[in-house]
Formats: C-alpha cells, sequence, structure tokens
C-alpha cells in the first residue's frame, strides 16, 4: 500500500512532463513550404475615426500662415480593423499589407502598411489600419482614374463627393478594397496572401 502511495506522485510527474513535452513539440513545430498554410485575413469593420461633415472652400485669403494653394476641404480618417487568424503550429509574421481603396467603383488610394506583427500559433490578432483623405485630393482623382467612369455615369465629382462625404457616418454606400497584398514571413519562408472585400455596412 504504502509502494502505491510512493509511486503515485511519480507516475502524475511523469504524465505531467510528458504532457508538456508534447504541448511544446506541438508549439515549436519547424515552419516549411509545404506546411505554411495562408493565414485568413477578414474586415472586421470600417469606421470614422476623423470626420468634420462636408466642407470646401477655394483660394481665400489668411489671417496667419499660407493658404493650400486649391483651397481647402474637410478632411476624413478612416479606420479599417481586421481579424487575422494564424492556422499554423507555427508563428508568423506580418510583414506588410496593401490594398487599393475604392468609393462606389471609383479608386480614391492606395494604402500601404509596413508595421511589422507577430502572430501566434492558432492565434487571431487585430490590424487596424488608418487613412486619411480630403475632398480636394479625392476631386483630383477624379480627374485621373475615375475621368471615364465618371463620363459613363453621369456623375459630377463634387456633388458625388459631398454625398460619400455625408453618408460616410452611415456608411452607406459600397467601399470595396481591391487588390489587397498581405506578406508574411516565417523562419525564412514568405507568403503573400491575396486579399478583396466590398463592404456594405
Amino acid at each position: 500500500m504504502n509502494k502505491r502511495v510512493m509511486l503515485m506522485p511519480v507516475l502524475l510527474i511523469g504524465l505531467v512532463l510528458a504532457f508538456s513535452s508534447c504541448a511544446q513539440m506541438k508549439t515549436s513545430a519547424k515552419p516549411s513550404a509545404e506546411g505554411f498554410v495562408d493565414p485568413v485575413i477578414t474586415i472586421e469593420y470600417i469606421g470614422l475615426s476623423y470626420w468634420e461633415g462636408f466642407w470646401h472652400y477655394g483660394k481665400a485669403e489668411v489671417e496667419k500662415g499660407t493658404a493650400p494653394k486649391f483651397g481647402g476641404s474637410a478632411p476624413v480618417t478612416l479606420e479599417f480593423v481586421f481579424n487575422i487568424e494564424n492556422p499554423n503550429p507555427f508563428p508568423v509574421r506580418l510583414d506588410s499589407s496593401q490594398f487599393f481603396l475604392y468609393f462606389d467603383d471609383y479608386e480614391l488610394r492606395v494604402v500601404n502598411d509596413n508595421n511589422e506583427m507577430w502572430i501566434p500559433a492558432g492565434k487571431v490578432n487585430k490590424k487596424v489600419l488608418h487613412v486619411t483623405l480630403t475632398a480636394t485630393t479625392t476631386e483630383g482623382k477624379f480627374a485621373l482614374a475615375g475621368k471615364q467612369l465618371a463620363m459613363e455615369r453621369g456623375d459630377d465629382p463634387w456633388k458625388k463627393i459631398e454625398e460619400w462625404w455625408t453618408k460616410l457616418p452611415d456608411m452607406s454606400f459600397p467601399i470595396d478594397l481591391k487588390e489587397g497584398a498581405f506578406s508574411f514571413s516565417a523562419d525564412g519562408i514568405t507568403k503573400t496572401v491575396p486579399y478583396q472585400v466590398r463592404y456594405i455596412q
């Protein structure tokens, strides 16, 4: 009886060490090109970080400083919150992300981010990107990338921009992220995951 009692703690310690060893082997799995599974990217939400409504003025005299050459306009800062899941049994690093931002099929700008972030094995991290637009620079995009589409649809650039700026609090128009590319690495192995989504709240 005494021998059994004495053996029980030894057996329990042995079991704990065995489980710990297995868990360590699982979490420290070595990355390989064949076993590197694509991380899963989803958009949680797009929201407003800063918004003043819509306003714009042309050339103006200012009391101090220098007025902008092409006038001033309402800025808006958008917040893009992504969930990035790492399905691998080893940590991966998000090295960079990029996508093109569209409102109502109009290309507005390219968004780049090179802030690295480690994602633990089997976990989900949040990645937050902030993008600032102004009505003036958006109007400039109409003259370049959106000119043909505006002609086909009969859209007036300033009327369209005012519509977007006033609807932004409700996100009541289609917002697209296109040609996205999220680059990951693990132990020298790299992988680029394409991404695109249409966001309608």
